[in-house]
Protein backbone atom coordinates (compact mmCIF):
# COMPACT_ATOMS: atom_id res chain seq x y z
CA UNK A 1 0.00 0.00 0.00
CA UNK A 2 1.44 3.06 -0.87
CA UNK A 3 1.83 5.73 2.06
CA UNK A 4 -0.06 8.40 2.33
CA UNK A 5 -0.03 12.30 2.51
CA UNK A 6 -0.15 13.04 6.27
CA UNK A 7 -0.88 16.71 7.77
CA UNK A 8 -0.25 17.93 11.72
CA UNK A 9 -3.17 19.66 14.12
CA UNK A 10 -1.72 20.46 17.16
CA UNK A 11 -4.75 20.03 19.95
CA UNK A 12 -3.80 22.78 22.68
CA UNK A 13 -6.00 23.97 25.66
CA UNK A 14 -5.22 23.40 29.64
CA UNK A 15 -4.43 20.25 31.77
CA UNK A 16 -7.94 18.40 32.78
CA UNK A 17 -10.01 19.72 30.01
CA UNK A 18 -9.78 16.03 28.13
CA UNK A 19 -7.74 16.54 25.48
CA UNK A 20 -6.21 13.10 25.77
CA UNK A 21 -10.14 11.94 25.69
CA UNK A 22 -10.86 13.58 22.69
CA UNK A 23 -7.84 12.74 20.57
CA UNK A 24 -8.50 8.93 21.59
CA UNK A 25 -12.49 8.93 20.46
CA UNK A 26 -11.06 10.92 16.85
CA UNK A 27 -8.67 8.68 16.23
CA UNK A 28 -10.10 5.33 17.62
CA UNK A 29 -13.95 6.12 17.49
CA UNK A 30 -14.01 4.66 21.11
CA UNK A 31 -14.35 6.12 24.68
CA UNK A 32 -11.12 6.15 26.85
CA UNK A 33 -11.61 4.58 29.71
CA UNK A 34 -8.85 5.76 32.03
CA UNK A 35 -7.37 8.82 30.23
CA UNK A 36 -4.09 10.17 32.26
CA UNK A 37 -2.39 13.23 32.37
CA UNK A 38 -0.14 13.78 29.12
CA UNK A 39 3.51 14.27 30.04
CA UNK A 40 5.41 16.23 26.87
CA UNK A 41 3.21 15.59 23.66
CA UNK A 42 1.12 12.14 22.46
CA UNK A 43 0.99 11.89 19.00
CA UNK A 44 -1.87 9.45 17.66
CA UNK A 45 -3.57 9.33 14.13
CA UNK A 46 -6.80 9.65 12.25
CA UNK A 47 -7.79 8.93 8.17
CA UNK A 48 -9.28 11.40 6.46
CA UNK A 49 -10.72 11.37 3.78
CA UNK A 50 -10.16 14.58 1.56
CA UNK A 51 -13.62 15.79 -0.19
CA UNK A 52 -15.06 12.78 0.43
CA UNK A 53 -17.88 11.82 -2.76
CA UNK A 54 -16.19 13.81 -4.91
CA UNK A 55 -14.01 13.30 -7.96
CA UNK A 56 -10.99 14.95 -6.10
CA UNK A 57 -11.75 12.16 -2.92
CA UNK A 58 -8.10 11.28 -1.50
CA UNK A 59 -7.15 9.66 1.95
CA UNK A 60 -5.13 11.67 4.02
CA UNK A 61 -3.25 11.14 7.83
CA UNK A 62 -3.96 13.27 10.40
CA UNK A 63 -1.43 13.56 12.92
CA UNK A 64 -3.41 15.19 16.26
CA UNK A 65 -0.39 15.86 18.73
CA UNK A 66 -1.92 16.36 22.10
CA UNK A 67 0.35 19.00 24.00
CA UNK A 68 0.29 18.89 27.70
CA UNK A 69 1.16 21.44 30.53
CA UNK A 70 -0.50 24.59 30.88
CA UNK A 71 0.18 27.79 29.66
CA UNK A 72 1.35 29.20 33.59
CA UNK A 73 4.00 26.97 33.11
CA UNK A 74 8.11 27.69 33.90
CA UNK A 75 9.84 29.59 30.78
CA UNK A 76 11.69 26.73 30.47
CA UNK A 77 8.80 24.25 29.79
CA UNK A 78 7.14 26.53 27.45
CA UNK A 79 10.94 26.59 25.90
CA UNK A 80 10.40 22.35 25.66
CA UNK A 81 6.85 22.40 24.55
CA UNK A 82 8.10 25.12 21.37
CA UNK A 83 9.63 22.32 19.51
CA UNK A 84 6.19 20.90 19.20
CA UNK A 85 5.00 23.60 17.81
CA UNK A 86 7.57 23.12 14.39
CA UNK A 87 5.62 22.94 11.00
CA UNK A 88 2.04 22.81 12.14
CA UNK A 89 -0.79 22.75 9.60
CA UNK A 90 -3.79 23.35 11.75
CA UNK A 91 -4.83 23.65 15.74
CA UNK A 92 -7.74 22.17 17.50
CA UNK A 93 -8.48 24.33 20.94
CA UNK A 94 -10.33 22.43 23.72
CA UNK A 95 -11.61 24.26 26.47
CA UNK A 96 -13.79 22.15 28.93
CA UNK A 97 -17.51 24.19 28.97
CA UNK A 98 -17.95 24.28 32.88
CA UNK A 99 -14.61 25.98 33.66
CA UNK A 100 -14.37 29.98 31.96
CA UNK A 101 -11.01 30.20 33.14
CA UNK A 102 -9.58 27.19 30.59
CA UNK A 103 -11.80 29.11 28.29
CA UNK A 104 -9.90 32.18 28.05
CA UNK A 105 -6.55 30.46 28.76
CA UNK A 106 -7.02 29.20 25.39
CA UNK A 107 -5.81 32.63 23.72
CA UNK A 108 -2.34 32.50 25.48
CA UNK A 109 -2.20 28.67 23.93
CA UNK A 110 -2.76 30.28 20.53
CA UNK A 111 -0.10 33.24 20.97
CA UNK A 112 2.51 30.17 22.89
CA UNK A 113 1.81 27.76 19.43
CA UNK A 114 1.56 30.71 16.64
CA UNK A 115 4.19 32.45 17.86
CA UNK A 116 6.06 30.34 18.69
CA UNK A 117 7.04 32.19 21.62
CA UNK A 118 8.11 30.41 25.04
CA UNK A 119 7.23 33.83 26.79
CA UNK A 120 3.80 34.54 25.48
CA UNK A 121 2.99 37.39 27.98
CA UNK A 122 5.34 39.01 25.81
CA UNK A 123 2.69 40.00 23.43
CA UNK A 124 0.20 41.29 25.82
CA UNK A 125 -1.39 44.42 25.31
CA UNK A 126 -2.79 46.68 28.01
CA UNK A 127 -5.72 45.86 29.63
CA UNK A 128 -5.77 42.33 28.93
CA UNK A 129 -6.52 42.84 25.26
CA UNK A 130 -4.85 40.49 22.76
CA UNK A 131 -3.50 42.01 19.25
CA UNK A 132 -4.68 40.21 16.36
CA UNK A 133 -2.29 41.63 14.37
CA UNK A 134 0.12 39.37 15.79
CA UNK A 135 -1.33 36.10 14.14
CA UNK A 136 -1.56 38.42 10.30
CA UNK A 137 1.32 36.03 8.75
CA UNK A 138 -0.11 33.07 10.11
CA UNK A 139 -2.27 30.35 8.15
CA UNK A 140 -3.12 28.06 10.49
CA UNK A 141 -6.77 27.09 10.35
CA UNK A 142 -8.36 27.00 13.65
CA UNK A 143 -11.22 24.92 15.56
CA UNK A 144 -12.62 25.16 18.73
CA UNK A 145 -13.46 22.55 21.12
CA UNK A 146 -15.94 22.66 24.08
CA UNK A 147 -15.69 19.25 26.09
CA UNK A 148 -17.85 17.94 29.07
CA UNK A 149 -21.14 19.34 27.40
CA UNK A 150 -22.95 16.80 29.32
CA UNK A 151 -21.72 18.72 32.53
CA UNK A 152 -23.15 22.00 31.76
CA UNK A 153 -26.42 22.42 34.48
CA UNK A 154 -29.62 23.20 32.26
CA UNK A 155 -30.15 27.03 33.92
CA UNK A 156 -26.54 27.53 32.64
CA UNK A 157 -26.42 26.08 29.26
CA UNK A 158 -27.61 29.32 27.10
CA UNK A 159 -24.63 31.56 28.89
CA UNK A 160 -22.22 28.81 28.22
CA UNK A 161 -23.07 28.66 24.49
CA UNK A 162 -23.29 32.69 24.33
CA UNK A 163 -19.85 32.81 25.68
CA UNK A 164 -18.26 29.33 23.56
CA UNK A 165 -20.19 32.01 20.66
CA UNK A 166 -17.66 34.81 21.14
CA UNK A 167 -14.33 32.83 21.40
CA UNK A 168 -15.70 31.31 18.11
CA UNK A 169 -15.88 35.16 16.91
CA UNK A 170 -12.71 36.33 17.85
CA UNK A 171 -11.06 32.89 16.90
CA UNK A 172 -12.45 32.79 13.06
CA UNK A 173 -13.12 29.29 13.94
CA UNK A 174 -16.25 27.29 14.32
CA UNK A 175 -16.89 25.31 17.43
CA UNK A 176 -17.92 21.84 18.40
CA UNK A 177 -19.36 21.22 21.84
CA UNK A 178 -19.34 17.44 23.31
CA UNK A 179 -18.98 14.70 25.45
CA UNK A 180 -16.06 12.66 25.30
CA UNK A 181 -17.57 9.90 26.71
CA UNK A 182 -20.72 9.67 23.94
CA UNK A 183 -19.28 8.86 20.60
CA UNK A 184 -22.95 9.94 19.19
CA UNK A 185 -21.73 13.34 19.39
CA UNK A 186 -19.47 12.83 16.37
CA UNK A 187 -21.40 10.28 15.00
CA UNK A 188 -21.59 10.54 10.98
CA UNK A 189 -24.03 12.90 9.37
CA UNK A 190 -24.16 14.86 12.49
CA UNK A 191 -23.30 18.93 12.40
CA UNK A 192 -20.16 18.26 14.10
CA UNK A 193 -18.91 15.64 12.27
CA UNK A 194 -19.20 17.69 8.87
CA UNK A 195 -17.73 20.42 11.17
CA UNK A 196 -14.73 18.58 11.70
CA UNK A 197 -14.93 17.04 8.47
CA UNK A 198 -14.87 20.69 7.10
CA UNK A 199 -12.23 21.83 9.36
CA UNK A 200 -9.51 18.62 8.14
CA UNK A 201 -10.55 19.43 4.71
CA UNK A 202 -9.28 23.35 5.10
CA UNK A 203 -5.87 22.08 6.93
CA UNK A 204 -5.16 19.57 3.78
CA UNK A 205 -6.13 22.08 1.24
CA UNK A 206 -4.30 25.43 2.57
CA UNK A 207 -0.94 22.29 3.16
CA UNK A 208 -1.34 20.93 -0.29
CA UNK A 209 -3.28 23.09 -2.30
CA UNK A 210 -2.83 26.38 -2.03
CA UNK A 211 -0.37 28.28 -4.10
CA UNK A 212 0.27 31.57 -2.73
CA UNK A 213 0.83 31.00 1.80
CA UNK A 214 1.23 34.93 2.34
CA UNK A 215 -2.71 35.39 1.26
CA UNK A 216 -3.26 32.73 3.93
CA UNK A 217 -4.83 34.73 7.48
CA UNK A 218 -5.32 32.66 10.85
CA UNK A 219 -8.20 35.51 11.76
CA UNK A 220 -9.59 37.25 8.86
CA UNK A 221 -10.55 40.38 10.66
CA UNK A 222 -8.07 42.02 12.27
CA UNK A 223 -9.40 43.43 15.99
CA UNK A 224 -7.68 42.82 19.57
CA UNK A 225 -8.85 39.80 21.58
CA UNK A 226 -10.58 41.29 24.86
CA UNK A 227 -11.39 39.22 27.99
CA UNK A 228 -14.23 41.79 28.56
CA UNK A 229 -16.24 40.82 25.57
CA UNK A 230 -16.52 36.92 26.73
CA UNK A 231 -18.30 38.36 29.79
CA UNK A 232 -15.75 36.31 32.54
CA UNK A 233 -16.42 39.36 35.11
Amino acid sequence: MASLDRVKVLVLGDSGVGKSSLVHLLCQNQVLGNPSWTVGCSVDVRIHDYKEGTPEEKTYYIELWDVGGSVGSASSIKSTRAVFYNSVNGIILVHDLTNKKSSQNLYRWSLEALNRDSSPTGVIVSNGDYDREQFAENPVPLLLIGTKFDQIPENKRNEVLTRTAFLSEDFNAEEINLDCTNPRYLAAGTSNAVKLSRFFDKVIEKRYFTRDPSQMTAFTDRKRFNFKSLHYD
